[in-house]
Order: C-alpha cells, then structure tokens, then sequence
C-alpha cells in the first residue's frame, strides 16, 4: 500500500463509474461495473465484485491507488500472450466466443457452473478443442465448484482432452492438496486461483504442495507490486490472470506480466473480448493472441456512453469512501 494515502477528494476529482455491457453472460454477470480515475502516473481501476464485503474490496483500492499514484516496475517485455476465456455456453456457441479472441492458441474453459451438469462440460470442453486443433492448449476453471470425488471424476473424463492444467478444481487448500495426489499419475497440473487471491495467507497453498501453479490477479492481490512478492515468496509457475475488469485494469495485469521473471503460460489478459463495449475506442483486446503493455487512456465519449446510472454511482463512490477510510485505518495501526 502506497504511503501517504492519497486524499479521498483528490480520488474522486477524476473518478468515473462505468456500466460496460457483455457479449456473453459470466459468471452471473451481464454488466460489468467499475470505477475509473486519473493519478499521477495515468488511469487506473478499482472494480470489486458486488458481493465483496469492504475490507476485502479495500485491497483492490489499494491495487488502483498502487497502479495510479506509483511508477510500475520496469517491463522486460512489450507484449503479453494471452488467452481465450470460454463462459459456461453450451457447446453450440463455443465457436463464436473463441472467433472474438484473435489469434490465441489457449482457452480456458470454464466448467462446474451451478445447474449444469459434467455431460454439459465434457461438450464444451470437447468443442474448444476441436477449434483449437491438437496444437492449441486447453485449461479448465471449475473456481472451486467440485469436491474432492467430484473433481477427481471429472479430471479423468475430461483428461482426453489433453488439458493444459485444472485451475481451482476445489476450494480448499487441504482439498486441493489431496486431489494432486490423486490426480498426479495423470500429469495434469492444478492450479490455485481462489486459494491464492482470496485467501488471508496467500502463500498457503505453495507451503502445502496443493498446487502446481499459481494463478495471479493484480487487482485482488493489493497491486503490482506485492503480486510480485508473492510470486516470488511461493515459488511455483504463475499465470496471471484478469478479474473482468475494463482496459484500464487490464492493463494493470499487463505490467505485472511484463514484469515477472519469466513468464512461463499464455496469460488471462484477453477478456476485454467478452465485453461489447469499453472505456476507450481501442479496446485492450488480443490482437495475433497478444495484447500490448501500456497505459489505457479512456476517451470522453466512451465514459459518457457507459456512464453507471446515478444510483449505481452514488453506491460505488460511497464504498470507494469506505475502502478509503479502510486503507486509512491500516496505514494507522
């Protein structure tokens, strides 16, 4: 977190609230909400889901504020292989969401959605890899949706596929943990997403052996910066992902990338291509399976096009208050 706090009127000088329609629904979501605003160092995004209580959302205040008000790392590449993001569709409607995504030879499909069953994603994910081909890599997302049997099942039914790796099968480190044992005869690797981003020990998951990969999200890890602690402190491949943020945020992900190490896996940066509409005319979208690294720089008419609805503003910029004072009282204990 950035010392000294920036003021909270300096924040909403600038701060924006966007609405931004998707093409596909996912995860529940139809529009995308967010908060845009300009400090020192450029345009930068503060997004939490709805459903985030506040001391949980401050810590993607205080990735906007890092990203904002404090010069990135220096990258050591230009651009970022990313790759498709398929939602729970049924099989049918697989081709046109990867025709959004230009270029990219990975996709990662997301399967245990509530209400569907196996069948439906045994379907999808077979229809993503015919697209793909045999050269294009598969992964799957079940964000935690099985237990240990039922992810243990569908590994297995879902291993012809030839999956690059299973992310957060599970929900539980300890249940992430004893999958791996159970699945490693397989060679598929699992990774962690919720066990990292969500978790009050974020390096939890690497000191139990409970995953192979760690996936990475800048905004919901508290910023650039402390994404790369603890890529560094966990020790395992990272993948970094997006939280369905616009451009703008996007492009946060996009510095942490070009500032890793290595960089060992297309990353989850291309999800731009799920919306219809964005912040800027120029969407942060794969162009040849790649997106650029750079400042967003939203243009006027497309904040006013997407601008929230007066209510939703007033509630986003009261919980930005709140997550403000929330920072505040950290810096202050």
């Amino acid at each position: 977190m950035i010392r000294p706090l920036p003021p909270l009127q300096e924040i909403l000088d600038t701060a924006r609230v966007v609405a931004l329609p998707m093409a596909t629904r996912f995860r529940g979501v139809d529009v995308r909400e967010a908060v845009v605003f300009e400090g020192p160092e450029g345009w930068t995004e503060f997004s939490p889901f709805g459903e985030y209580p506040d001391p949980e959302a401050a810590t993607w205040l205080a990735a906007a504020l890092d990203f904002g008000w404090t010069r990135s790392p220096a990258p050591l590449r230009t651009q970022i292989p990313v790759n498709a993001t398929v939602p729970a569709v049924d099989a049918a409607s697989v081709a046109t969401v990867l025709a959004r995504f230009d270029g990219c030879r990975t996709a990662k499909v997301k399967v245990a959605e509530p209400g569907q069953r196996l069948a439906d994603d045994i379907a999808r994910v077979r229809a993503v890899r015919e697209v793909l081909g045999v050269e294009g890599r598969v992964r799957i997302d079940a964000n935690g949706g099985w237990n240990v049997d039922e992810a243990e099942h569908a590994i297995h039914a879902l291993a012809e596929f030839d999956l690059e790796y299973a992310e957060q099968p599970c929900a539980t480190v300890e249940e992430l943990a004893e999958l791996r044992r159970r699945v490693k005869y397989m060679g598929i690797p699992i990774a962690a997403d919720e066990s990292v981003r969500k978790a009050e020990d974020p390096l939890a998951v690497a000191r139990a052996g409970a995953a192979d990969i760690i996936v990475v999200k800048a905004q919901p890890l508290g910023g650039v910066r402390r994404a790369l602690e603890i890529i560094a402190e966990a020790g395992l491949p990272a993948v970094v992902s997006s939280a369905l943020d616009t451009s703008i945020g996007l492009s946060m992900g996009a510095a942490l990338a070009a500032a890793m190490p290595t960089l060992d896996f297309d990353c989850g940066l291309g999800t731009a291509s799920l919306f219809t509409a964005d912040v800027t005319a120029t969407p942060l979208t794969p162009l040849d399976g790649r997106i650029l690294v750079g400042r967003v720089i939203p243009d006027a008419a497309s904040l006013a096009a997407w601008e929230a609805p007066a209510d939703r503003r007033a509630w986003w910029l009261a919980r930005l208050e709140r997550c403000h004072a929330e920072l505040e009282r950290r810096a202050n204990a």
